[in-house]
């Protein structure tokens, strides 16, 4: 199990390769990585930043794979959250997990995606043409954290 916030870029293939490393019992990695958009809520976006909570936010992402781990047949895990400045098509935030076989993976990969998204203490400011805002939580957030 991996979890790391930090500034630096990452390169995707790298972390999958060292995830699976020399795991032979592994038949499915599921990933998903996030990017900066260029717009929300129809308005342009020149980039975001985005803080945390240094040791709280790790240590609630551990939490949040350790469940994921306890709940699914998985071999290993990874999030990687990119926190700072940050522009459009820039990664944010990569979450990757190895299983023997790929339902279980597809569910554990989501499963920590949508509760890293309610229960991870991040704060995003977007920066656009009138100004700095912050993003309030979302509520199909909230929503897709409660299916679990």
């Amino acid at each position: 199990m991996n979890v790391r916030v930090q500034t630096a870029d990452f390169d995707v293939a790298q972390e999958l390769a060292r995830l699976r490393g020399s795991d032979t019992g592994v038949g499915a990695i599921a990933s998903f990585i996030g990017t900066v958009r260029d717009m929300s809520e129809s308005a342009p976006i020149h980039g975001m930043i985005l803080e945390h909570y240094p040791g709280m936010t790790e240590a609630s992402l551990a939490e949040i794979v350790a469940e994921a781990r306890a709940r699914f047949d998985i071999r290993d895990a990874l999030v990687i959250h990119r926190v700072g400045a940050l522009s459009p098509g820039d990664q944010i935030v990569l979450v990757a997990v190895t299983s023997a076989h790929r339902g279980m993976a597809f569910d554990a990969c989501r499963y920590v995606m949508d509760l890293l998204k309610t229960r991870a203490p991040f704060w995003k400011k977007e920066r656009t043409p009138a100004g700095d805002r912050w993003v309030e939580a979302r509520e199909s957030d909230a929503e897709a954290a409660q299916r679990w």
